[in-house]
């Protein structure tokens, strides 16, 4: 550390089980964690007083008004334990506060998950379960498909597309893949067909989403393309909620045209996800609209919560702060100037500022 003094991390939107592997991550670096179950945002903000880094995670808000309460109290660092960052200001960051992310932890408990999401849609277990625990024994409403041969439509090509891809592969299915950088060697080893979007929505029997949120994709799984997409066809999102229009998704379910939908993240799931409102309920209706079709499996953003993915995070989260206070450089910065990591950078992992 470039001093004596032992550095202070205000942990926001803290569970017990962030602790669970952050604290002891944070201890062999020589950390403090301060954990707070709050996510920060303007009204919680000054909750940080006293630490010199904030670690935060995906409903949190570093917005230009948080961004300069954080600046203004001495806060130097934002370590996200996530990959997107989607919720950070980087022009009001820019010059005030470094952001280092979590840009890999374990593609394949998300790809895992979705495909698990597949399974249990597809057999309809969890169906199953509830009857089976009612002694009820019947199959009628049971009946599934054969996975082997069917197509399978990747929409991106990260690390998590490209695990997808291979559990698609053993499962004995054609794969098809919409990515705009996609590399064509990696495809060819894989076995997999690189295609257009349109040809990707018009042939497959199964869609799953592994792109990032952007300007470009948000809202892309709207009316028109759902009209595009086979009837019957399945939906899989483990990527991010603004992918989709809810609204288009419920038109399509009611019609038909799409036959079951997987969602582990939701458009407005900030308000519910990764809390409890059992004794309260919900007043989100397109929310609890979804979930009376017995066809949607929604899961509450759980698709990266493995072993292996939190013990990744908490290491790479508490190197990111470390090599901070150590005064070395941030490979995992994000470059407030082109929005890429510092390796990716121009700058070659230089300091943003």
């Amino acid at each position: 550390m470039r001093n004596s003094i032992q550095p202070v991390v205000a942990v926001f939107d803290a569970k017990p089980y962030d602790r669970d592997f952050l604290a002891p991550a944070f201890r062999r670096s020589g950390l403090e964690g301060r954990y707070l179950p709050s996510r920060l945002s303007a009204e919680t903000v000054r909750l940080a007083e006293g630490a010199q880094a904030v670690c935060v995670f995906v409903h949190d808000d570093l917005s230009a008004e948080v961004v300069g309460e954080l600046a203004r109290m001495g806060v130097g660092i934002a370590a996200l334990r996530c990959a997107g960052f989607n919720n950070v200001d980087l022009r009001a960051a820019h010059g005030r506060l470094h952001v280092v992310r979590v840009p890999a932890y374990s593609p394949h408990a998300v790809a895992e998950h979705a495909m698990a999401m597949v399974l249990t849609l597809n057999r309809k277990t969890h169906r199953a379960w509830l009857r089976t625990r009612d002694s009820n024994f019947a199959l009628q409403g049971l009946l599934g498909f054969d996975l082997h041969s069917k197509t399978l439509g990747l929409v991106g090509a990260g690390r998590i597309g490209r695990a997808m891809a291979a559990i698609g592969r053993g499962f004995g299915m054609r794969v098809l893949v919409s990515d705009p950088f996609l590399d064509s060697a990696w495809a060819t080893s894989a076995g997999v067909e690189g295609v257009t979007l349109d040809r990707l929505y018009e042939e497959s029997d199964i869609i799953s989403l592994h792109c990032p949120l952007t300007s470009e994709t948000q809202g892309m799984i709207h009316a028109a393309a759902i009209a595009r997409m086979k009837r019957g066809v399945m939906l899989i999102n483990t990527g991010r909620g603004k992918l989709i229009d809810t609204r288009a998704l419920l038109a399509g379910l009611k019609s038909g045209r799409i036959g079951a939908a997987g969602l582990d993240v939701y458009e407005e799931e900030e308000r519910y996800f990764f809390e409890d409102f059992s004794a309260s309920g919900i007043d989100d209706d397109v929310l609890a609209r979804l979930t009376t079709f017995p066809n949607v499996l929604i899961t509450s953003h759980q698709a990266f919560f493995t072993r292996e993915a939190m013990e990744a995070i908490a290491a790479t989260t508490a190197a990111n702060l470390k090599a901070y206070f150590d005064g070395g450089p941030l490979p995992n910065e994000i470059c407030l100037r082109c929005a890429r990591d510092g390796d990716a950078c121009p700058r070659a992992g230089a300091r943003c500022f």
